[in-house]
């Protein structure tokens, strides 16, 4: 394994929507079109933005700061802060360190990272990153249920032995969205970069003559509810649900036995026009009132929507588009900076709304005007 390129924060790049527009100059069409887009008119990815937009901070004043921090418990872990990066594939794509660099990213700056089942570096390299260090977040695998199930229960297997921390199954994607972007932009995966996690992985069964290549083949193979016990039997590990925007598919995760929700509809990837995360969220946290915890994805790109996710009852927050736009522009600095430039912003806005730790942060932050 070898050290990560060191990149250089280009000129005036200071905020997470600077990284966006920087990076639109670094990466090709290509991949543009792939991590930038989303499904249909892409309605879903500005309502995930515009949400955030919309809450108003209702700051207190002349509170007590002084010993204040950014920590939160999470999965029986002290976090350093509240921010993760969030599963994104074939990073490869974005800078050639790929997910190498993000890793050692998360890594330094003490944040959680979940790495995608489709990762263009291979699982055992990437959890090298983790350490024995304590101060490092926690690195989780994203898994997505593969049609055969004995290489489903390998890559389970090979995350619990290279030391992952949790399994994030993503529930909401039975099929990939129709991505006009994307086949504007005639993507195809550059030579060279694969899911390497899939690798061997035997071949679907063929369709017969007149079947459905979406209902008689991938949907065949998609997870139900059955598919969630059948993988609690399979791992020692904590399952958490990424995907979840209705509240009884929240309070039926919680029954199972899942280890959280995350309140996410795949950045506006898959099904376009469903309702933003930051609207989603607070109904999802009264299903499951305290039974598990609630993390929330989707259009975070300011610390003070980080502060906001956690006063409607999120217990973390991930990030990614932003991070794999900060890796096109700076490789592993790039990843750190934008993980910075989000804590910094976390702590200006807290202390500035009177909050010392994250557990004063309460539903009582937002202002909802009459």
């Amino acid at each position: 394994m070898t050290a990560p390129v060191v990149g250089q924060i280009p000129p005036g790049v200071v905020t997470l929507e600077d990284h966006a527009r920087h990076a639109q100059t670094v990466l090709d069409a290509n991949a543009w079109a792939y991590f930038s887009g989303g499904a249909g008119d892409e309605i879903t990815v500005r309502a995930n933005r515009s949400a955030w937009d919309s809450l108003q901070l209702l700051p207190r004043v002349l509170q007590p700061l002084a010993g204040g921090h950014t920590r939160v418990e999470l999965l029986g872990r002290t976090l350093a802060h509240p921010i993760l990066l969030a599963p994104v594939a074939y990073q490869r794509m974005a800078h050639p360190d790929g997910e190498l660099a993000s890793a050692y990213a998360a890594a330094a700056l003490g944040a959680g990272m979940v790495l995608s089942t489709q990762s263009s570096v291979a699982m055992e390299t990437i959890a090298t990153c983790a350490g024995t260090d304590c101060a490092n977040g926690p690195f989780y695998f994203q898994l997505y249920l593969q049609h055969d199930r004995g290489f489903t229960r390998e890559l389970v297997q090979r995350a619990e032995h290279a030391g992952f921390e949790a399994l994030v199954l993503t529930v909401d994607a039975p099929t990939n969205g129709a991505r006009d972007r994307e086949r504007r932009a005639g993507f195809r995966l550059p030579p060279g970069i694969s899911a390497v996690n899939l690798a061997g992985l035997p071949p679907a069964p063929a369709l017969q003559p007149g079947q459905s290549a979406l209902f008689d083949g991938l949907l065949k193979h998609a997870p139900t509810w059955d598919d969630i016990a059948w993988l609690q039997t399979q791992t020692r590990l904590p399952i958490l649900l990424k995907g979840v925007l209705h509240p009884d598919d929240a309070r039926q995760a919680a029954r199972l036995g899942a280890a959280g929700v995350i309140v996410s509809n795949h950045g506006g990837r898959t099904l376009d026009t469903t309702p933003a995360t930051a609207h989603m969220l607070p109904r999802i946290v009264e299903a499951v009132d305290g039974q598990i915890p609630v993390l929330v994805d989707g259009g975070i790109r300011r610390g003070t929507d980080v502060l906001k996710a956690i006063a409607l009852g999120a217990s973390a927050v991930l990030v990614g588009r932003p991070y794999v736009y900060g890796l096109a522009n700076a490789g592993a600095v790039g990843v750190a900076h934008v993980l910075r430039l989000l804590r910094d912003e976390l702590e200006i806005a807290m202390a500035l709304c009177g909050c010392a730790t994250l557990a004063q942060a309460s539903p009582a932050l937002i202002f909802k005007p009459t």
